[in-house]
This record gives C-alpha cells, structure tokens and sequence, in this order.
C-alpha cells in the first residue's frame, strides 16, 4: 500500500486523481484483517509524520527575519512542514462518498489497536483533531427521532443504545411514544447515522427508578401536562469520535426545543447511572475504609444482621445475598447506607485531574448540572447490580445556574444539592 500513498500524495493527475486513488486506498484498508490493517496503520504512524529535521531548519528563519514578507512566507512553510503527509492524506477522504464515515471508522481501529501500539498515538492525536474540526458544533444539525423514522436508522438506535438495552421493537416504540422524545445530532457528511442520541421522558417529577420509567404496560401520560423532562439515556453512537465533544451541545439544545414545545415544563433533569460506584465500594471494603465513612448506628445494625465483627465484613456478606434486595429488612439496612457511601462517592472520589471519578458524572457536572439526589434501587437490572448495587442519581440543570456551576467544577468543587451533601 506504500506505493498507493505514495501516489496520493503525489498527485501528479490534479486533485480529482488524488481523491480517487484515496477511494482506492479506503477500499483496500477494508478488504483488510484486522491485522492488515494495523500493518497499513503502524505504516502511517512510521513513515508519514511530520519531518523533524525539516521543521527544525525551517524553523531558523523565523528568528532571522527582518522584513515582515520573509517572515510571513517562512511562517508558511513551517505551516506547511508541520501538517504531516499522513492528515493530507487522511484530508483527502472529506471529498469522498462515505469519506468522513470511513475515517470516524478508521479512528475507531486505531483506539483498539492503540492499547498495543502506542506508536499509534500520534496518529490518533492528529486524526482527532482532524475530526473535531469537521465535526464542530456549528455543523452538527439535531433532529428529533420518533417511530416514523426509517427503519434502518431505528435498527442503530438499538444497536448504538449504551446506557440501558433496547430489547425489542416494542421496547423501542415504547420509548418512542407520545409522551418520550428521543433527538440526535447529524452530520450532513454522515446523514444516515446519529452520532449521539438522547433519550427523554416527560413526566411529572423526578423519576427514581429506571424500570419504572421504561415499563411497556404503563399508560403513556399526557406530554403536554408534563411539568419534568428526564434525561434517561445518552449514547455516543460513533467509537471513533471519542473525545470529540459535542454531548454538552446535545442537551442545550434539546432543552431549548423541549421549553419551546411544552412550556409547562419547569425541570429538566436526568436519571443516571454510577458505573464507577461498585468498584470504588470494593476498593473502599478492601482499604478498611467503611467504617469511617458510616455513622455507628448503621454500622452497628449492619453487623448486628450479619454477625460479621467489622462493618467491611457486614457490608459484603449482605451484598452477597442472593437477590438481597427482595428482603425488606436487608434492604431497609442497606438503603441508608448505600446512599450515604454512593453521595460520598460521586462528591468525593477523584481522578488525578481533580475531576469526578464517575464518567458519567465528569460529563453532566463539566456541561453545568448539579447531584440531585440519590435513588437507592433505580437500576433492578444485572447491569444495574454488577456497576452500582442498583444506585442511580439525578443531575439537575437549572437553567440559570448552569454556567455557575460549570465554573464551581472547573474550580476543583461538585455543585450538589443540600439534601446530598447532608449525607456526606
């Protein structure tokens, strides 16, 4: 494939010819195995980055320079030395049928093939930026999504669903119905795929519980009494625009158009999960941290139910009872407890950064939101149980403190209500 690069690049038939020997080179990478195609990409992560040495002598004139026509045309050609042969490569895909496609596809083997080549990694940075720039905000058009929609595109809303599984056709017209809004973002290079997707229930309240939310036999409410829009369900359809941001985006303006159709909607919040909870609380059992993060009285009737002697032990023997959640007495032990150690862990648990540890809740807390408030059995599923022992949480948006709170996190804090803090 080296010579059909080489050819690209070359472009000795114009600009037409580079871009068709650039289809030929796409069709090639994915008639490829999976390991032809790392070879092809270890290929462009070797060969075709930027010239060091080149830059480094272009670089000279910028600080000999007097007049300001040299300078301006040695800036150029640094300009030039420094975008790589590999992205002007990669560019030439953006005029290309299914050319953007292709190299959000791309991006998404590098992820993979990168956590064993980190050789890789260059290649990733410039193709990401690449991509950010053509997938900006600005170019991104939402659309709402209902039952009526081609059935190819409601097929990759049950294939793209990350949060909670789409479990039948019936599942999807269920969360399609009347009273639920489901809204995309669309490229127009790529009009048949979403790129993320967010799914909302109008509801009066805050809902607590996911099941509850989703049950197929509950009567659809009327969307126009609806005084609550809850964010059920966020998912990033494309793997290979990770870390391109546009979720925060997505649900300002899905805000917008929901205040704009159902005025009596006064509270705009979501029902999330803590995918990072139940291995934080097997760190925390593990450490012998329990004990200080509990009041004596929960950590007495823990281990009075258990006869466990130490809270850590109470703790694990009850989580490990089957189906422990069906007993009304371990649950109503386990309820404040887990509330407690679940506020502990999204207000405190911290990455390096200082950010939240929880992903989900780095990304509502960074677009403005604040903690809400814990729901202790939001999430019956096995997924649920095996990532939060069944833990959800709300994040507000009110309106008017979302660039307040955006800024408190950005400052190192965790805007939360005043019931969630009390907890802590």
């Amino acid at each position: 494939m080296r010579q059909q690069i080489d050819s690209c690049l070359e472009a000795r038939g114009g600009e037409v010819a580079a871009r068709n020997q650039a289809t030929e080179i796409g069709r090639t990478y994915l008639s490829l195995s999976d390991k032809g195609r790392k070879r092809f990409l270890l290929l462009l992560a070797d060969s075709y980055g930027v010239d060091h040495a080149a830059v480094r002598q272009a670089a000279k004139p910028l600080f000999d320079q007097k007049s300001e026509d040299a300078l301006a045309a040695a800036e150029r050609r640094l300009r030039q030395l420094l975008e790589s042969p590999r992205i002007r490569l990669l560019r030439q895909f953006n005029g290309i049928a299914q050319g953007v496609k292709f190299l959000v596809d791309l991006r998404a083997d590098i992820l993979r093939f990168k956590r064993d080549a980190p050789r890789l990694g260059p290649l990733d940075q410039e193709l990401r930026e690449l991509l950010t720039s053509w997938f900006d905000a600005g170019f991104l058009e939402l659309h709402a999504i209902d039952w009526e929609a081609p059935a190819a595109l409601l097929e990759k809303l049950i294939a793209y669903e990350a949060v909670h599984e789409i479990k039948s056709w019936n599942d999807l017209k269920n969360r399609l119905d009347s009273d639920r809004r489901c809204y995309g973002f669309f490229h127009p290079a790529m009009p048949n795929e979403p790129l993320i997707f967010v799914e909302v229930a109008l509801v009066s309240g805050i809902a607590g519980n996911v099941q509850e939310l989703l049950d197929e036999t509950a009567p659809a409410a009327v969307p126009e009494e609806a005084d609550t829009a809850i964010f059920y369900s966020i998912s990033n359809a494309q793997k290979g625009l990770a870390g391109v941001g546009f979720g925060e985006f997505l649900i300002k303006r899905v805000v917008n158009d929901l205040k704009a159709k159902f005025p009596r909607l006064k509270t705009f919040a979501t029902l999330s999960p803590m995918p990072g909870f139940a291995a934080w609380l097997d760190d925390a059992l593990k450490s012998g941290d329990i004990a200080v993060m509990l009041p004596a009285a929960d950590a007495l009737a823990l281990k009075a139910k258990s006869g466990a002697q130490s809270s850590e032990a109470a703790l694990i023997g009850l989580l490990e009872t089957p189906d422990w959640w069906l007993d009304t007495e371990i649950s109503g032990l386990l309820q404040p407890v887990l509330t407690r150690l679940g506020a502990r862990y999204l207000l405190e648990a911290r990455r390096d950064s200082g950010t939240a540890r929880d992903p989900v809740a780095h990304f509502h807390l960074t677009n403005g939101a604040r903690v809400e408030r814990l729901n202790f059995l939001g999430d019956l599923s096995k997924n649920g149980f095996r990532q939060s022992h069944g833990m959800m949480v709300n994040y507000l948006y009110k309106l008017g403190d979302i660039e307040k709170n955006h800024e408190r996190y950005t400052d190192g804090h965790i805007p939360a209500s005043g019931s969630v803090r009390e907890l802590i």
